[in-house]
Protein backbone atom coordinates (compact mmCIF):
# COMPACT_ATOMS: atom_id res chain seq x y z
CA UNK A 1 0.00 0.00 0.00
CA UNK A 2 1.57 3.18 -1.09
CA UNK A 3 -1.37 5.55 -2.30
CA UNK A 4 -2.80 7.68 0.54
CA UNK A 5 -5.69 10.39 0.92
CA UNK A 6 -6.01 11.99 4.59
CA UNK A 7 -9.23 13.77 5.44
CA UNK A 8 -8.47 16.22 8.59
CA UNK A 9 -10.88 18.03 11.09
CA UNK A 10 -10.33 21.26 10.25
CA UNK A 11 -10.36 22.22 14.11
CA UNK A 12 -8.52 19.32 15.44
CA UNK A 13 -5.58 20.31 13.22
CA UNK A 14 -6.53 24.17 12.27
CA UNK A 15 -2.51 24.84 10.91
CA UNK A 16 -2.43 21.53 8.87
CA UNK A 17 1.24 20.98 10.94
CA UNK A 18 0.39 17.40 11.69
CA UNK A 19 -1.29 17.06 8.52
CA UNK A 20 1.74 18.14 6.64
CA UNK A 21 4.54 15.89 8.89
CA UNK A 22 2.24 12.91 7.86
CA UNK A 23 2.10 13.97 4.33
CA UNK A 24 5.86 14.19 3.90
CA UNK A 25 6.67 10.93 5.72
CA UNK A 26 4.40 9.47 3.73
CA UNK A 27 6.51 10.96 0.44
CA UNK A 28 9.59 10.53 1.83
CA UNK A 29 8.88 6.19 1.90
CA UNK A 30 7.95 7.03 -1.69
CA UNK A 31 4.26 6.89 -1.41
CA UNK A 32 1.47 9.29 -3.05
CA UNK A 33 -0.54 11.56 -0.21
CA UNK A 34 -2.71 14.61 -0.57
CA UNK A 35 -5.47 15.77 1.95
CA UNK A 36 -9.19 17.45 2.82
CA UNK A 37 -9.72 19.59 5.37
CA UNK A 38 -13.61 18.37 6.65
CA UNK A 39 -15.72 20.50 8.38
CA UNK A 40 -18.63 18.87 10.29
CA UNK A 41 -21.08 20.59 7.58
CA UNK A 42 -19.36 18.89 4.79
CA UNK A 43 -21.06 17.05 2.19
CA UNK A 44 -20.42 13.81 0.80
CA UNK A 45 -19.78 15.10 -2.90
CA UNK A 46 -17.25 17.66 -1.73
CA UNK A 47 -15.17 14.50 -0.16
CA UNK A 48 -15.44 12.23 -2.98
CA UNK A 49 -14.21 14.19 -5.34
CA UNK A 50 -11.05 15.10 -4.09
CA UNK A 51 -9.91 11.43 -3.45
CA UNK A 52 -7.80 10.06 -6.55
CA UNK A 53 -8.82 6.78 -8.20
CA UNK A 54 -5.59 5.47 -6.87
CA UNK A 55 -6.16 6.00 -3.07
CA UNK A 56 -5.61 2.61 -1.47
CA UNK A 57 -6.75 4.06 2.25
CA UNK A 58 -7.87 7.02 3.75
CA UNK A 59 -6.11 8.71 6.83
CA UNK A 60 -8.67 10.29 9.04
CA UNK A 61 -7.10 12.83 11.70
CA UNK A 62 -9.46 13.85 14.36
CA UNK A 63 -11.59 11.80 16.68
CA UNK A 64 -14.32 9.67 16.19
CA UNK A 65 -16.70 11.89 15.13
CA UNK A 66 -14.80 12.86 12.39
CA UNK A 67 -14.18 8.87 11.04
CA UNK A 68 -17.62 8.52 11.10
CA UNK A 69 -18.65 11.30 8.88
CA UNK A 70 -15.70 9.64 7.01
CA UNK A 71 -17.20 6.71 6.77
CA UNK A 72 -20.64 7.87 6.00
CA UNK A 73 -19.76 10.31 3.25
CA UNK A 74 -17.32 7.56 1.38
CA UNK A 75 -19.52 4.80 1.72
CA UNK A 76 -19.92 4.23 -2.49
CA UNK A 77 -16.18 4.69 -3.01
CA UNK A 78 -15.37 1.50 -1.12
CA UNK A 79 -11.90 2.46 0.06
CA UNK A 80 -10.75 1.54 4.30
CA UNK A 81 -10.14 4.46 6.97
CA UNK A 82 -7.15 4.54 9.58
CA UNK A 83 -8.78 6.71 12.01
CA UNK A 84 -5.65 8.93 14.07
CA UNK A 85 -7.33 9.87 17.40
CA UNK A 86 -6.65 13.79 18.31
CA UNK A 87 -9.73 13.57 20.40
CA UNK A 88 -10.29 12.34 23.40
CA UNK A 89 -11.74 8.59 24.30
CA UNK A 90 -11.55 7.34 20.53
CA UNK A 91 -12.63 4.27 20.44
CA UNK A 92 -12.80 3.47 16.93
CA UNK A 93 -9.51 5.60 15.91
CA UNK A 94 -6.65 2.58 16.81
CA UNK A 95 -3.87 5.54 16.02
CA UNK A 96 -2.79 8.00 18.47
CA UNK A 97 -0.73 10.70 17.66
CA UNK A 98 2.42 9.83 19.04
CA UNK A 99 2.10 6.48 17.11
CA UNK A 100 1.43 7.42 13.49
CA UNK A 101 4.81 6.75 11.65
CA UNK A 102 5.28 3.37 12.61
CA UNK A 103 1.33 2.89 11.56
CA UNK A 104 2.40 4.20 8.25
CA UNK A 105 5.44 1.84 8.06
CA UNK A 106 2.98 -0.75 8.82
CA UNK A 107 0.70 0.08 5.95
CA UNK A 108 3.47 0.37 3.49
CA UNK A 109 4.98 -2.76 4.52
CA UNK A 110 1.23 -3.79 4.18
CA UNK A 111 1.09 -5.86 7.30
CA UNK A 112 -2.47 -4.88 8.37
CA UNK A 113 -6.12 -6.74 8.72
CA UNK A 114 -9.48 -4.92 7.59
CA UNK A 115 -12.41 -5.33 9.52
CA UNK A 116 -15.62 -4.70 7.44
CA UNK A 117 -18.18 -2.56 9.67
CA UNK A 118 -22.17 -3.28 9.30
CA UNK A 119 -24.33 0.12 8.43
CA UNK A 120 -27.77 1.01 9.27
CA UNK A 121 -29.83 2.37 6.07
CA UNK A 122 -32.94 4.62 7.27
CA UNK A 123 -35.56 6.05 5.28
CA UNK A 124 -38.87 7.80 6.88
CA UNK A 125 -42.30 7.50 5.84
CA UNK A 126 -44.41 11.09 6.31
CA UNK A 127 -47.54 12.07 5.58
CA UNK A 128 -47.01 14.56 2.81
CA UNK A 129 -43.41 14.62 2.76
CA UNK A 130 -40.56 13.29 0.88
CA UNK A 131 -38.55 10.27 1.51
CA UNK A 132 -35.91 11.03 3.08
CA UNK A 133 -33.12 7.73 3.30
CA UNK A 134 -29.45 8.03 4.67
CA UNK A 135 -26.80 5.62 6.23
CA UNK A 136 -25.19 5.46 9.79
CA UNK A 137 -22.16 3.85 11.08
CA UNK A 138 -23.25 4.72 14.68
CA UNK A 139 -27.14 5.08 15.12
CA UNK A 140 -29.81 6.16 14.60
CA UNK A 141 -31.97 8.15 16.90
CA UNK A 142 -35.30 8.88 17.49
CA UNK A 143 -35.39 11.72 19.89
CA UNK A 144 -38.04 14.35 21.42
CA UNK A 145 -37.44 18.58 21.01
CA UNK A 146 -38.78 21.37 21.82
CA UNK A 147 -40.54 21.39 25.27
CA UNK A 148 -39.36 18.51 28.39
CA UNK A 149 -42.08 15.97 27.50
CA UNK A 150 -41.91 12.70 26.73
CA UNK A 151 -42.90 11.02 23.64
CA UNK A 152 -44.88 8.12 22.54
CA UNK A 153 -43.06 6.09 20.20
CA UNK A 154 -44.56 2.54 18.82
CA UNK A 155 -42.05 -0.32 17.78
CA UNK A 156 -42.41 -2.38 15.10
CA UNK A 157 -40.39 -5.47 13.83
CA UNK A 158 -40.45 -7.38 10.37
CA UNK A 159 -44.29 -5.62 10.83
CA UNK A 160 -44.79 -6.95 13.70
CA UNK A 161 -45.82 -5.18 17.13
CA UNK A 162 -42.96 -5.21 19.47
CA UNK A 163 -43.64 -2.75 22.07
CA UNK A 164 -44.68 0.86 23.18
CA UNK A 165 -42.30 2.90 24.67
CA UNK A 166 -42.98 6.21 26.24
CA UNK A 167 -39.92 8.04 26.68
CA UNK A 168 -37.40 10.76 25.62
CA UNK A 169 -36.45 8.66 22.23
CA UNK A 170 -34.85 5.52 21.38
CA UNK A 171 -31.98 4.48 19.77
CA UNK A 172 -31.02 1.87 17.05
CA UNK A 173 -27.55 1.23 16.95
CA UNK A 174 -24.65 -0.66 15.48
CA UNK A 175 -22.60 -2.60 17.24
CA UNK A 176 -19.90 0.26 16.43
CA UNK A 177 -22.12 2.50 17.45
CA UNK A 178 -23.07 0.50 21.09
CA UNK A 179 -19.69 2.67 22.81
CA UNK A 180 -21.34 5.66 21.79
CA UNK A 181 -24.98 7.10 23.16
CA UNK A 182 -26.59 3.98 23.23
CA UNK A 183 -24.06 2.93 25.96
CA UNK A 184 -24.48 6.57 27.65
CA UNK A 185 -28.46 5.27 27.57
CA UNK A 186 -27.53 2.44 29.71
CA UNK A 187 -27.41 0.05 25.94
CA UNK A 188 -24.38 -2.78 26.30
CA UNK A 189 -21.03 -2.61 24.63
CA UNK A 190 -20.98 -5.34 21.71
CA UNK A 191 -17.83 -6.43 19.61
CA UNK A 192 -17.66 -4.31 16.61
CA UNK A 193 -17.13 -7.06 14.35
CA UNK A 194 -20.61 -8.10 14.99
CA UNK A 195 -23.74 -8.18 13.00
CA UNK A 196 -26.71 -7.01 15.23
CA UNK A 197 -28.88 -4.37 15.66
CA UNK A 198 -29.54 -2.69 19.27
CA UNK A 199 -32.30 -1.14 20.44
CA UNK A 200 -32.54 1.11 23.54
CA UNK A 201 -34.75 3.34 24.84
CA UNK A 202 -33.70 6.79 26.01
CA UNK A 203 -35.03 7.70 29.66
CA UNK A 204 -38.25 5.41 29.16
CA UNK A 205 -40.72 5.92 31.89
CA UNK A 206 -41.00 2.57 33.11
CA UNK A 207 -39.42 0.44 35.99
CA UNK A 208 -38.65 -2.30 33.40
CA UNK A 209 -36.26 0.01 30.39
CA UNK A 210 -34.16 -2.80 29.41
CA UNK A 211 -31.96 -2.95 25.50
CA UNK A 212 -33.35 -5.48 23.06
CA UNK A 213 -30.68 -6.96 20.60
CA UNK A 214 -32.35 -7.55 17.52
CA UNK A 215 -31.21 -9.71 14.35
CA UNK A 216 -29.01 -8.25 11.13
CA UNK A 217 -32.07 -9.31 8.95
CA UNK A 218 -34.70 -7.57 10.88
CA UNK A 219 -35.84 -4.37 9.91
CA UNK A 220 -37.50 -1.85 12.69
CA UNK A 221 -40.09 0.59 12.32
CA UNK A 222 -40.67 3.47 14.90
CA UNK A 223 -43.95 5.24 14.70
CA UNK A 224 -44.60 8.43 16.45
CA UNK A 225 -47.98 8.24 18.44
CA UNK A 226 -50.18 10.61 19.84
CA UNK A 227 -49.72 10.79 23.44
CA UNK A 228 -52.43 13.69 24.10
CA UNK A 229 -55.30 15.36 22.03
CA UNK A 230 -53.12 18.58 20.82
CA UNK A 231 -50.98 15.84 18.30
CA UNK A 232 -48.15 18.71 18.98
CA UNK A 233 -45.22 16.66 19.91
CA UNK A 234 -42.24 17.23 18.56
CA UNK A 235 -39.55 14.94 17.36
CA UNK A 236 -36.71 14.31 15.58
CA UNK A 237 -33.90 11.74 13.35
CA UNK A 238 -30.40 12.16 13.58
CA UNK A 239 -28.48 10.12 11.48
CA UNK A 240 -24.89 9.61 13.73
CA UNK A 241 -26.10 12.96 15.74
CA UNK A 242 -26.24 15.03 12.36
CA UNK A 243 -28.62 15.28 9.74
CA UNK A 244 -31.79 15.60 11.98
CA UNK A 245 -35.30 15.04 9.98
CA UNK A 246 -38.38 16.31 12.04
CA UNK A 247 -40.76 13.83 12.23
CA UNK A 248 -44.76 14.45 13.58
CA UNK A 249 -47.66 11.94 15.27
CA UNK A 250 -48.36 8.81 12.47
CA UNK A 251 -45.07 9.43 10.64
CA UNK A 252 -42.34 6.41 11.21
CA UNK A 253 -38.50 6.09 10.71
CA UNK A 254 -37.61 2.46 9.31
CA UNK A 255 -34.11 1.10 9.93
CA UNK A 256 -32.29 -2.12 8.42
CA UNK A 257 -28.89 -3.21 8.13
CA UNK A 258 -27.24 -1.28 4.60
CA UNK A 259 -26.00 -3.32 1.79
CA UNK A 260 -23.06 -1.28 2.06
CA UNK A 261 -20.11 -1.88 4.87
CA UNK A 262 -17.55 0.03 5.86
CA UNK A 263 -13.73 -0.94 5.64
CA UNK A 264 -11.79 -0.26 9.06
CA UNK A 265 -8.21 -0.94 9.20
CA UNK A 266 -6.53 -2.87 11.99
CA UNK A 267 -2.89 -2.98 12.75
CA UNK A 268 -2.42 -4.71 15.82
CA UNK A 269 -3.42 -7.92 17.18
CA UNK A 270 -4.78 -6.52 19.92
CA UNK A 271 -8.69 -7.57 21.43
CA UNK A 272 -11.38 -5.78 21.12
CA UNK A 273 -11.40 -6.37 25.00
CA UNK A 274 -8.05 -5.05 25.96
CA UNK A 275 -8.74 -2.09 23.79
CA UNK A 276 -12.11 -1.41 25.62
CA UNK A 277 -10.13 -2.32 28.75
CA UNK A 278 -7.33 1.03 28.10
CA UNK A 279 -10.10 2.90 26.82
CA UNK A 280 -12.01 2.76 30.37
CA UNK A 281 -9.44 2.77 32.23
CA UNK A 282 -7.72 6.22 30.50
CA UNK A 283 -10.57 7.77 30.33
CA UNK A 284 -11.53 10.29 33.41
Amino acid sequence: MKHFFIIVNAQKDSELIFTNQIIDYIRRKGGTCDYFASFEEEKAESVEKEIPTETEAVLVIGGDGTLIRAARNLVKKNIPLLGINLGKLGYLCEVEENTIFPAIDELIADRYTIEQRMLLDGYTVQSGGEKIQRVALNDVVIHRTGALQIVNLNVYVNGEYLYNFKADGIIVATPTGSTGYSMSAGGPIVDPKANLLLLTPINAHTLNSKSIVIGPEDEITIEVGMRRSQRDEQVEVSFDGDSGVELKVGDKIVVHKAEESVGIIRLSKISFLEILRKKMQNYT
